[in-house]
């Protein structure tokens, strides 16, 4: 796949898409990750909390990790430093999900190129509230 940079490449993967793993989502409702998370689930999406240190989160359980989420994940959201951006994408493409959401402020090439090359698609540096906002609702 690529990475998706047109509107419409976007729209579709929105519109296309039902469940979202928000790796790094916090309890924290001050937190932008929270904030973002409920509102893709307020907007019908299945919200996957992913954080270690969480046993759920927006009433729903919450996941160790990527691999162990039990159900397919149609976007791997990523709410991490960038450091962190490679092993996310690598259980990302391990879980056979379909497309890489990095937020703003989070852009990893090496990991970009990665999951391109594993066939995921790839937005990096926006935010996905924003984006659905704007194309989608």
């Amino acid at each position: 796949m690529a990475i998706l940079d047109l509107d419409s490449e976007i729209r579709d993967l929105l519109a296309n898409s039902r469940t979202i793993a928000v790796v790094g989502l916090s309890d924290n409702p001050e937190r932008d990750s929270h904030r973002v998370a409920l509102y893709l689930q307020r907007q019908g999406y299945s919200v996957i909390p992913v954080n270690p240190a969480l046993s759920s989160a927006l009433g729903v359980r919450a996941y160790t990790d990527l691999e162990s989420v039990n159900t397919p994940v149609d976007i791997v959201n990523i709410f991490r430093r960038p450091g962190y951006v490679p092993e996310i994408v690598e259980a990302a493409i391990r879980i056979g999900t379909r497309a890489v959401w990095m937020q703003l402020g989070v852009s990893n090439k090496s990991a970009i190129q990665r999951a391109s090359d594993n066939g995921l698609q790839v937005v990096a540096d926006r935010c996905i509230m924003v984006e659905h906002h704007r194309l989608v609702r």
